[in-house]
């Protein structure tokens, strides 16, 4: 049993484009990743990142002639996207035994559904907060369906095979941590200070810098600051702000980001914003996002069907979290 807005035609086209954008970016990575730059649209399958790095060898000056010396490297990771649909019939008739009712429209037959505004904003607000779990969590060989469409940054990032691991003892205060310790009060902020500690020397100091962790760690974080009653230490306003689930580290101008990707994961991951990428098919007319009635059904039916994937550039930037 399902429903879907046969009048809601004009409204569909009018905030087409609205929908989908809300969808995809309305995650906070999804928005970080936008902010960067790094959205790769028109892809339709796969599509490289392209790098480019290159080195300086200093030589002795003062003299006469050429002497070539260091190296140009070009070098490529993918981004492939998972292509996703999701598909809802809706039956207003449904309705009319409850105080739904009241909503629906006289007479027996119906082109609209009611309460088509709250619909339409949950709906997107729902698929955007299953896409951000999927950057992080997506594996295409999961069982969940939310999940398998495409590989998310926790596993690409694993498969490069090399971050550097922040829980080791020449980082981390409190030791390496097992999966039996786990993350709790007592050793959070270690945590947190092992991934800065950690981060490789080209990318200190950097202004883009975040390190990423699940609500749980974070409020953990923010719980062990205010036991010890430092509550200055989380600054607010319009950027940072521990309700918004983002703080700047105590000590340092890195900024720890909770994102619902990593809750319940116990992962922690601190690289630099523009490390990110996402691919998306915005421009292809294969973008549905529709709200129609079905005649010949008799019901109102919601469609939407987009493509996603994210990659990282360079992964040995990155410093990784994980309970031995």
């Amino acid at each position: 049993m399902a429903y879907n807005v046969a009048g809601l035609t004009d409204y569909t086209k009018e905030n087409e484009d609205l929908l989908v954008l809300k969808s995809q970016f309305g995650g906070k990575t999804a928005t970080l990743i936008q902010g960067e730059g790094n959205v790769m649209t028109g892809v339709k399958s796969s599509e490289k990142i392209n790098i480019l790095e290159t080195d300086a060898t200093f030589q002795t000056g003062g003299t006469c002639g050429f002497l070539s010396s260091g190296s140009t490297v070009f070098t490529q990771r993918t981004v492939t996207v998972g292509k996703i649909k999701v598909n809802e019939a809706l039956c207003p008739k449904a309705l009319e035994t409850k105080y739904t009712q009241k909503a629906l429209a006289s007479g027996s037959r119906y082109d609209k559904i009611p309460f088509e505004k709250q619909f339409t904003d949950q709906k997107t607000d729902i698929i955007a907060s299953q896409l951000e779990v999927a950057i992080w969590r997506g594996d295409k060989d999961s069982t969940n369906a939310n999940l398998n469409k495409f590989d998310g940054l926790i596993k690409l990032i694993d498969a490069a095979g090399t971050t550097t691991q922040a829980n080791a003892t020449a980082y981390n205060a409190s030791g390496a941590l097992s999966a039996a310790t786990g993350i709790i009060l007592t050793n959070v902020k270690n945590v947190v200070a092992a991934m800065w500690l950690a981060l490789p020397a080209a990318v200190q100091g950097k202004t883009d810098v975040r390190v990423f962790c699940g609500w749980d760690t974070f409020q953990k974080y923010i719980a062990a600051f205010t036991d010890a009653n430092l509550f200055h230490f989380a600054p607010k306003g319009s950027e940072v702000s521990a309700e918004n689930g983002e703080v700047m580290i105590h000590g340092t101008n890195y900024i720890l980001t909770a994102v619902h990707g990593l809750d319940g994961t116990n992962r922690l991951f601190a690289m630099r914003t523009s490390n990110l990428f996402m691919g998306v098919d915005l421009e292809n007319e294969e973008e549905r996002w529709e709200i129609f009635f079905a005649k010949e059904a008799d019901e109102i039916r919601f469609i939407a069907e987009w493509k996603t994937g994210v990659n990282v550039a360079f992964p040995a930037e990155i410093v990784d979290f994980k309970l031995t």
